[in-house]
């Protein structure tokens, strides 16, 4: 039963990400609007700056974080985000950059978002395997105060 209502969540996860982007393009196309435009581009570069400073905060984290779990945790968390905040990035600018909008150009967009939902879903899982099999081999987690 819960699998079904996972399986649900997902989809409806993607009609939204879809949604979004026919909203975005049916916005770009028919309001020819410096405004509307200057909007759009704020969005990439704030989408695109911030998931730069997550990859960064992500690598601070791997690279000074105590023990494997912290580690890991910093990297499936960090990792994730800013590849979602860049690839939703993409997706905008793949939309703005068209002199045309077209099938092509909706279904580029279309296929970046998919990628997010698959990124969105094996990240975490994945992340989630690698903490359970260094659980499961007995690596001690880090206690503040305890040399190691």
């Amino acid at each position: 039963m819960s699998q079904t209502i996972n399986i649900i969540r997902r989809k409806k996860k993607l009609l939204i990400n879809i949604i979004v982007v026919l909203l975005f393009t049916g916005l770009l196309h028919f309001l020819h609007n410096p405004l509307i435009s200057t909007i759009v581009n704020v969005v990439i570069v704030l989408s695109l700056i911030s998931g730069i400073l997550f990859f960064f905060g992500t690598s601070v984290g791997v690279l000074r974080f105590p023990d494997f779990f912290t580690r890991l945790h910093a990297a499936g968390k960090g990792d994730t985000l800013s590849t979602i905040l860049i690839l939703f990035a993409c997706s905008l600018f793949v939309i703005k950059s068209a002199h045309h909008i077209d099938k092509y150009t909706i279904l580029t967009a279309i296929k970046i978002l998919l990628i997010i939902n698959f990124i969105f879903i094996g990240s975490p899982t994945a992340t989630h395997a690698l903490i359970e099999a260094g659980y499961n081999s007995e690596i001690d987690p880090w206690e503040n105060g305890k040399k190691s």
